[in-house]
């Protein structure tokens, strides 16, 4: 399994803003090593050394002084959206680690509108999408999971995501600072929360994710900021399933602290490559942050958190029926839309007439 969900990825998300802050502009005859010298001095002078920060912030040290500025947001907050882009300004940070991985970095490449429309459909290709990632039961559970997503999108009208692509945004500005996706990649995390369960319980949480229609005000997103309204949702009604919680919220603490951690290591400052203290701002759901907190100076293993149990007899069984029931209704679809058109064309006028004339000519 590729663990290297945390690596920069500088090529995705929205162009630029023509509107953005310019940097400074290059002197002439200056050599290559002595203009990063002058950007990295020029970041130096944004960076604040005692910053007023949003009461969501949280401040951790690593063993080498490195600090990491966690900013514990809610998916579906413009509130959420201000204090990213307010830490990232006054820090001026080396890093950014978003609660993402490469299977959901999509969300970074779309403009609001067009995450808004996806967010609100599901349909066939979704699913067959889910199936064919996380296999049939991770697959379907991924899906019921979306219409959770897709219910509060639905009830705010507002796309899920907004602090992660105003993190991209800002962190573009930044002189050096490099982009990390921090999260455990969602298959893994999928195929170990239906594991847990039970076949029993798997149809009970099946059933609260169908039927979930709870109205949800901007004023309740708010009031989540103390607990992210998508996983405070999740936690209601996971409450009776302690193993799917382990999984999808404390095993994410676990692999979050640990990119979060890689992230916050020294790094070379020009002109001679001394290694001095990084600055790291993290965003995540507010839902992780006491678990980061908990986790930041403990040893973690998260080889034991990234196995995946290969799948079950039942579950080849369910694949067959699904792959077999689709391809039934395919095959259906095909047909009667084959005699539609066959019918179609035999009452034209053009093929009667044609019949007709066959009929006429001799033997």
């Amino acid at each position: 399994m590729d663990q290297d969900t945390n690596s920069e990825d500088e090529s995705i998300g929205p162009p630029e803003d023509p509107s953005e802050e310019a940097l400074p502009p290059r002197p002439p005859g200056l050599s290559d090593s002595e203009a990063m010298e002058l950007l990295w001095q020029y970041r130096a002078q944004r960076r604040q050394s005692s910053p007023e920060l949003p009461e969501t912030v949280t401040r951790l040290i690593s063993p080498d002084g490195s600090l990491l500025y966690l900013v514990g947001t809610a998916h579906f907050s413009d509130s959420s959206k201000r204090d990213v882009a307010s830490t990232i300004r006054a820090v001026q940070p080396d890093v950014v680690v978003v609660e993402l991985c490469q299977y959901r970095v999509s969300m970074l490449k779309m403009d609001e509108n067009t995450l808004l429309r996806e967010a609100k459909e599901i349909n066939i290709e979704k699913v067959q999408q889910a199936i064919k990632q996380n296999g049939v039961m991770s697959g379907l559970m991924q899906i019921l999971l979306l219409k959770v997503s897709a219910h509060i999108t639905e009830q705010l009208g507002m796309a899920p995501g907004g602090e992660f692509r105003e993190a991209f945004k800002e962190a573009r500005r930044v002189p050096f600072c490099k982009f990390h996706l921090g999260d455990r990649p969602i298959p893994v995390t999928f195929k170990r929360a239906i594991a847990a369960l039970s076949l029993w319980q798997k149809a009970r949480l099946a059933w609260g994710l169908c039927f979930l229609s709870d109205p949800i005000s901007k004023e309740d997103v708010e009031k989540c900021k103390q607990k992210d309204l998508l996983e405070q949702t999740m936690s209601e009604m996971i409450g009776e399933f302690p193993a799917l919680h382990q999984t999808i919220v404390a095993e994410r603490d676990i692999y979050l602290t640990h990119t979060l951690r890689q992230a916050a290591c020294c790094v070379e400052a020009p002109p001679n490559a001394q290694k001095v203290p990084a600055v790291v701002v993290g965003v995540v759901g507010m839902g992780h942050v006491p678990g980061i907190e908990r986790n930041w100076d403990k040893h973690l293993n998260i080889n034991e958190i990234m196995s995946v149990a290969p799948p079950s007899q039942f579950g080849w069984v369910l694949h067959t029926v699904v792959k077999g029931v689709m391809m039934g209704m395919l095959g259906c679809v095909c047909y009667r839309a084959g005699r539609t058109l066959v019918g179609a064309l035999l009452s034209s006028s053009a093929v009667q007439s044609v019949m007709d004339n066959l009929r006429l000519s001799p033997a």
